[in-house]
C-alpha cells in the first residue's frame, strides 16, 4: 500500500465530521484549521489510515474513530469534545425523567437508559451500535499513549471515572474568535428593548421550552429571539401559542454570521437554558465577546464557564420560576447588566479568546511531541521548540 506523504513540518487536525456544519465542534476545529495559523495545517484529515504517519510532526485527533488508524509512528493528542467515549447516547441526559444521568457506563445499565429513561434511540440496532462505539472508543483510550484533552473539568472527570489516568487528561477550555464586526458595552437604548436571545439547536435537551415557559412570567415587554431550528420546534410553536407568547416570540430559523451578530448586538442578555449536562458550550463565550451577560443553567461543564453574580446568572436545573426571576432581574436592572457583560467580555479577553487557546495549546503539543521523543528515542531534536514558535498568531 503507497502511502500519501504529507507536510513533516506541519500539525494536522483529524476530523470525520464535516466542518461546515453549525455544531460545536464544527465550529472550533474550523477554527483551528482554517485560521492560517503558522505550523498548523489548513488541511483537515478525515482518515490517517492511509497516511505516512511517520512524517508527519503531529496529529491533533477530534473524531475518536480515527484512533484506530493511529499506528504508533508520530506524536498524537485527543480532544474529548462530548461525552461519546463514555455515554453511548452521548447525553448523560435520561430525558424521561428529566435528570442528569449519574451511572458508569455499563451494558445492563445503559440498554435500560435506552429503553426506559429515553437517554437515546430506543432501536435495538442503534443501542447495540452505539454501545459498541462507545465501548471501543474508552478501550482505545485506556490502553493507547497519548495525551488527552478534556474541554471541561465535567468532562475530565468523567472520563477519569471511567478508568484514564489523571495525569493523562489536561482541560482545556475552548477558545473563541472575536466578533468581525464592531462591539460595545450594553447600551441604555438597547436594554430598553428588553430582548434576550436563545441560540442553538431546537430540540428538548437544549430546554427551550423550560425558557418559554419561564418567558410567560417575566414582563410582556420581554421579547424572545431565537436562532436556530431543530426537529422539536413545531412542538415549541405550539407551547408558544397556546400560552399566548407568539407575539413575544421572533422564531428567525438558522442565522448566518451577520444574522446572528444583530440578535447578539440586540439582546441584553443571552438565555443558555440546557437541561442535558453539555460538556462546554461555545454559546457563552460568544456572548462574553459581545459584553453580554448570561443566564444558564447550571449542569455538566457550563459552570466553569460562568461566574455566578459577575458575568452571568445560574439557575437550577428546568425551574421555571428561577429562570424567569432571573431574566427579570437583569430586564429591571440595566446597570447590573451591563457590568456583567463587562465582566463577561475582560474575562474573554483574558481566558477564552482563539489567541489565548492556541498558546496554552502549543504547550500540550510541545509536552506530546517530547514525551513522544523519550517513550520511541527517535531523532526529533528541535521539534519542542518549533511545536512552541511556529504557533504564535
Amino acid at each position: 500500500m503507497k502511502l500519501e506523504l504529507l507536510d513533516g513540518e506541519m500539525i494536522y487536525h483529524c476530523f470525520q465530521g464535516s466542518v461546515h456544519g453549525n455544531g460545536g465542534i464544527e465550529t472550533y476545529v474550523k477554527t483551528l484549521a482554517l485560521s492560517s495559523l503558522p505550523g498548523i495545517s489548513d488541511r483537515i484529515i478525515t482518515s490517517i489510515e492511509n497516511l505516512d504517519q511517520k512524517q508527519v510532526k503531529l496529529l491533533h485527533l477530534h473524531s475518536p474513530e480515527i484512533l484506530v488508524e493511529w499506528r504508533q509512528e508520530c506524536p498524537v493528542i485527543f480532544t474529548l469534545h462530548n461525552h461519546s467515549c463514555y455515554c453511548p447516547s452521548g447525553t448523560k441526559y435520561l430525558a424521561d425523567r428529566q435528570q442528569i444521568c449519574d451511572r458508569t457506563m455499563q451494558p445492563l445499565g445503559c440498554t435500560w437508559g435506552h429503553i426506559v429513561d429515553g437517554c437515546g434511540s430506543r432501536r435495538p440496532n442503534r443501542i447495540v451500535k452505539s454501545w459498541k462505539n462507545s465501548a471501543s472508543a474508552l478501550e482505545n483510550l485506556k490502553k493507547l499513549p497519548i495525551p488527552i484533552i478534556a474541554n471541561s473539568d465535567y468532562v475530565r472527570k468523567q472520563i477519569i471515572h471511567h478508568g484514564l489516568p489523571a495525569h493523562r487528561v489536561t482541560t482545556l477550555r475552548c477558545g473563541v474568535k472575536p466578533p468581525q464586526s464592531p462591539t460595545a458595552p450594553l447600551s441604555r437604548e438597547i436594554h430598553q428593548n428588553q430582548r434576550i436571545l436563545f441560540a442553538g439547536r431546537i430540540v428538548p435537551d437544549k430546554g427551550l421550552e423550560w425558557l418559554i415557559k419561564a418567558l410567560a412570567q417575566t414582563d410582556s415587554r420581554i421579547h424572545l429571539d431565537i436562532a436556530g431550528d431543530g426537529w422539536d420546534k413545531p412542538a415549541m410553536e405550539r407551547l408558544a401559542q397556546k400560552m399566548g407568547l407568539s407575539d413575544r416570540i421572533t422564531w428567525h430559523g438558522w442565522c448566518n454570521f451577520e444574522q446572528l451578530e444583530t440578535l447578539y448586538h440586540q439582546c441584553f442578555a443571552v438565555i443558555f437554558p440546557s437541561l442535558w449536562p453539555e460538556p462546554a458550550g461555545l454559546v457563552t463565550l460568544e456572548a462574553y465577546a459581545r459584553y453580554r451577560p448570561v443566564i444558564a443553567s447550571a449542569v455538566g461543564g457550563i459552570p466553569e464557564q460562568v461566574q455566578d453574580g459577575k458575568t452571568g446568572i445560574l439557575v437550577s436545573l428546568n425551574n421555571v420560576s428561577q429562570l424567569a426571576a432571573a431574566i427579570a432581574q437583569l430586564a429591571t436592572n440595566y446597570s447590573q447588566a451591563k457590568f456583567m457583560g463587562e465582566s463577561g467580555q475582560a474575562w474573554y479577553q483574558q481566558e477564552f479568546t482563539i489567541d489565548v487557546h492556541v498558546q496554552r495549546l502549543a504547550e500540550i503539543y510541545a509536552k506530546a511531541i517530547a514525551e513522544f521523543r523519550d517513550r520511541n528515542q527517535g531523532d526529533f531534536s528541535g521539534y519542542v521548540e518549533k511545536a512552541t514558535l511556529n504557533l504564535t498568531p
